[in-house]
């Protein structure tokens, strides 16, 4: 399935869409839209990419993202392999004029627009913000149109005084371009299949008919990092994961993400969380 630019449809009684999404996995690739998008994760675990960051997702992950902010939800290996597994979530997808032009410049609505203009950031709803607006996002499976549009607004509103709101970007990250989007989610699902493994630039540069340095190039101009730097970040995300699962050594744990040696994995998780693996468990067990 290639990439494009994605259009969901509202039903013809309603301004926005809101759908709710039942699968074994994720299957969109990275993609970006015109619509603000807000995504409630139901069920499953995976990795999320939004922009030029990377985090796992769990039940309950809640994101608003602006207009044109390039996207994935990568389910983790083992919902790719087994039928049983099932991965759900909520998305309404709006576009700043969806209730006609103008109307978030109204005083009213003078905190509503300053949460659209930082979703250009992206933005991971927490707390007991997360757990209202959950509520609200279920209680609109039942409601007629009308209904569904208050509470839509009655969710702008609650986010917009909330506290417990926390970008994802550092700076605004977006694309409009369906080749580029193609290309690096080529790479992406290259990466999420392969990271266990040695990874070779050479490889990856092959699939899309460019030269190594071309595609070095390529790769940070559209996600400002390197190809190893990013590969890493992936690694280092997993492997936090891992620690907090409490099923594996450090030492099997640095094997099962990929690098090459205890000593290489112990450097470079220090580089990206400036804790060493055994402070980070401790730190989530609370054991200090």
């Amino acid at each position: 399935m290639k990439p494009q630019l994605h259009k969901l449809v509202a039903e013809p009684d309603s301004s926005f869409v809101y759908k709710r999404w039942e699968c074994n996995y994720f299957d969109k690739p990275w993609h970006f839209h015109k619509e603000y998008e807000l995504t409630l994760i139901k069920r499953s675990e995976g990795t999320r990419f939004v922009g030029d960051q990377v985090s796992l997702f769990q039940p309950n992950d809640l994101v608003l993202i602006g207009p044109n902010i390039p996207h994935l939800y990568r389910n983790n290996e083992e919902y790719h392999k087994d039928p049983q597994l099932v991965a759900k979530s909520i998305f309404i997808h709006f576009t700043e004029e969806f209730l006609g032009k103008n109307f978030f410049d109204l005083p009213e609505f003078k905190l509503v627009k300053r949460l659209l203009n930082r979703s250009n950031l992206g933005l991971v709803i927490q707390g007991s913000t997360a757990d209202y607006v959950g509520d609200k996002l279920e209680e609109m499976q039942y409601d007629e149109p009308v209904k569904r549009l208050m509470k839509l607004l009655d969710i702008l509103i609650t986010m917009s005084t909330s506290k417990n709101l926390t970008n994802i970007l550092s700076q605004e990250f977006t694309v409009n371009n369906n080749k580029d989007a193609a290309r690096i989610d080529v790479v992406f699902q290259f990466i999420m299949k392969n990271f266990r493994n040695e990874i070779y630039i050479e490889e990856i540069a092959s699939k899309l008919n460019m030269s190594v340095g071309s595609f070095s190039r390529y790769f940070k101009h559209h996600t400002r990092k390197t190809f190893s730097n990013f590969v890493t970040e992936i690694r280092i995300s997993h492997a936090c994961q891992m620690l907090i699962e409490d099923r594996h050594s450090v030492s099997e744990i640095s094997y099962l993400t990929g690098f090459e040696n205890q000593s290489n994995f112990y450097r470079h998780f220090k580089k990206y969380t400036s804790i060493t693996p055994k402070e980070y468990k401790a730190r989530f067990f609370g054991e200090v």
